[in-house]
């Protein structure tokens, strides 16, 4: 029974595949293709689920593919499938396939008709993978194609500038609850000594023996989580990014920021609800986050002029309510929330363009003048401030420009003088001297060894923080990615004797993926002679394949699955030590900083307007 598993990721993944091949002229063939693998999984599903319940609804788990083993360390895809992933199945199956059908005619003729349905079964393999998780490494795997996913589909018209723009923008706090998710594995690795199972965090006892002499680390790993489910579930205080994420297709709103990716957060949460909770700490934040997060969102939805951001800002504020009651233990009245609360902002997205037209000929021919509502009962003052916080969205995005994303270009900015001449004369030399004094680690004192780790960890962030903000040359800021990469690498090399084939996976993607990168952006630069950073240049439009080569050595760069550099990413995780704070946030941070400066090299060269075209664009949205 556990073996049938496997055929809700190779369905989708054959989908996939067979989609990329169809040529782009062929729109029956290729909606046929995406509706009939969603269709499949769903029919195989509902078979599959009545037998389930007729065996009993047991707990399964499937431990499928060992990706790469070592002594005391085990990447591993494993699958687990409960209540929680039957719900998640059912609903993410039956919108996915009502969308795909739907798609089929509201897309028709559009330029990006194959890219959309391509981009629609890769997201539906990301979620499955999701949903069907049995531990953090394939949970993971299924994260970052959802994160990828999301943001071809928000900036799926490439040719404007608002797309491209906040599609960035919402990489950007991904990117964050990525850090959680990370930080979140490598703490448990060093808590229970492995790669823990989903199904093991239902053992009582297990949790309870190793949290009993390591609450603090319990507590941490809970707060990670949780910064992962609210960046990923658009709660406080990265609400914004949802409304903003509206700039794709009708569609892929609905499926994703509607119904689908939006409570994964939620799921993350109900999944590991075994280790929290008993945490009474962690259940009351998770409680009053959504609390507040649903009076904030409710008073934004009711403020909102367009249609989709009021449906983002209500769907936000019932995933807030979601959360209280999964800090409270109701998870049946939870997912019973979530799939009403799924089916209904799909509905209402689908329907939004003929809403409006009803709208306005409604007001036109019969005007009603506004109700009595419980802000009207507030004194005047108080309402008057309520109201105009919520148009300001209670200054959300300048909360997180100020204390999140200002400092960051702040830092980059005072690396102004580094150039490529400056990188290779300086600090290819001092990479030198770090790995001779690697070799030689027995000729220098303990106490000069032991903060070596943290000062190359700050090289290395000092250089991904420089690319971030490189406002010029687009194969520098390249360069200096790859480097940090290296940095990292011999950052944790100092903290153990480990095998250097751990070193060698990581750089292996890293050094492959970096130089098909950079002769990219070099034949891109003979070709046109300009592809500064300083605007949008949309270079996608004349040159698609190079396009496509530079995106996918982006992915493997930034240790997109199941790539040498993500199995690298996380053997090096595991060689930092649970007392070495500091070096684990400085290599989360590097990690943070470089999936952004790699997304955003991509979009300045490849997306947005044409950097010859003559025609006006938008450069805010409503």
């Amino acid at each position: 029974m556990t073996k049938v598993l496997v055929l809700f990721m190779l369905i989708p993944l054959a989908g996939f595949l067979v989609s990329l091949v169809v040529p782009a002229k062929k729109e029956g063939l290729m909606s046929w293709v995406a509706f009939g693998t969603v269709g499949l999984t769903l029919g195989g599903f509902q078979l599959f689920a009545l037998y389930w319940l007729i065996q009993g609804s047991p707990t399964l788990n499937l431990k499928e593919l060992v990706v790469y083993h070592t002594d005391g360390y085990e990447f591993l895809i494993d699958f687990y499938f409960d209540k929680v992933t039957a719900t998640y199945l059912l609903v993410g199956s039956m919108l996915t396939f009502l969308v795909t059908v739907y798609s089929r005619y509201y897309l028709h003729r559009e330029g990006g008709y194959k890219r959309f349905f391509n981009t629609i079964l890769f997201f539906y393999l990301g979620y499955n993978l999701v949903i069907f998780s049995g531990n953090f490494e394939t949970l993971f795997i299924g994260w970052e194609i959802l994160g990828i996913s999301s943001f071809l589909l928000i900036a799926f018209y490439r040719d404007r500038y608002l797309p491209v723009k906040n599609a960035v923008k919402v990489f950007s706090i991904y990117r964050v609850g990525d850090v959680g998710i990370l930080l979140a594995m490598w703490m448990s690795h060093h808590l229970f000594g492995e790669n823990i199972a989903f199904l093991k965090l239902n053992n009582y006892e297990l949790v309870h023996e190793h949290l009993q002499a390591h609450s603090w680390v319990g507590v941490f790993i809970s707060l990670m989580l949780l910064i992962a489910a609210a960046a990923k579930s658009a709660q406080l205080p990265f609400s914004t990014w949802l409304p903003r994420a509206m700039e794709g297709p009708t569609p892929s709103s609905a499926i994703f920021y509607g119904s689908l990716s939006v409570h994964m957060g939620v799921f993350l949460l109900l999944r590991t609800f075994p280790f929290w909770e008993h945490q009474v700490s962690i259940r009351i934040v998770i409680g009053l986050l959504g609390l507040l997060t649903s009076l904030v969102a409710t008073g934004i939805a009711r403020v909102q002029s367009s249609v989709k951001s009021q449906v983002a800002y209500s769907s936000i504020a019932q995933i807030g309510l979601i959360f209280i009651e999964i800090a409270a233990g109701w998870h049946y009245l939870a997912l019973i929330h979530f799939a009403g609360n799924a089916f209904l902002r799909t509905y209402q997205l689908l329907v939004s363009p003929s809403v409006v037209v009803y709208r306005i000929r409604e007001q036109f021919y019969h005007f009603v003048p506004r109700s009595h509502t419980f802000e009207d009962s507030l004194p005047k003052r108080m309402e008057y401030s309520i109201y105009v916080l919520s148009l300001k969205e209670w200054n959300l995005d300048s909360f997180m420009y100020h204390y999140l994303w200002n400092p960051v270009k702040w830092l980059g900015k005072k690396l102004g003088m580094l150039n490529t001449t400056k990188v290779l004369v300086f600090f290819i030399p001092v990479y030198a001297l770090g790995l001779y004094f690697l070799v030689n680690a027995e000729l220098f004192p303990f106490d000069v060894h032991r903060y070596l780790p943290v000062i190359f960890s700050v090289i290395g962030v000092m250089m991904v923080l420089k690319s971030f903000t490189e406002r010029i040359h687009a194969r520098m800021s390249w360069i200096l990615v790859i480097l940090n990469h290296f940095w990292v690498a011999l950052a944790v090399n100092f903290n153990e004797q480990f095998e250097v084939m751990h070193t060698l996976l990581y750089l292996s993607g890293v050094s492959a993926f970096g130089l098909v990168g950079y002769l990219a952006l070099r034949r891109l630069k003979y070709l046109e002679g300009s592809i500064d950073m300083d605007r949008f240049h949309g270079h996608s439009y004349k040159h698609p394949k190079i396009a496509l080569v530079f995106l996918l050595s982006c992915l493997g760069v930034s240790g997109f699955p199941i790539t040498p550099t993500f199995v690298g990413e996380d053997l090096i995780f595991s060689h930092i030590h649970e007392d070495q704070i500091a070096l684990a946030f400085l290599t989360s941070l590097s990690f943070i900083v470089d999936g952004l400066a790699i997304i955003r090299i991509y979009a300045r060269v490849f997306l947005g307007p044409h950097s010859r075209s003559v025609y006006e664009m938008a450069y805010r949205s409503s």
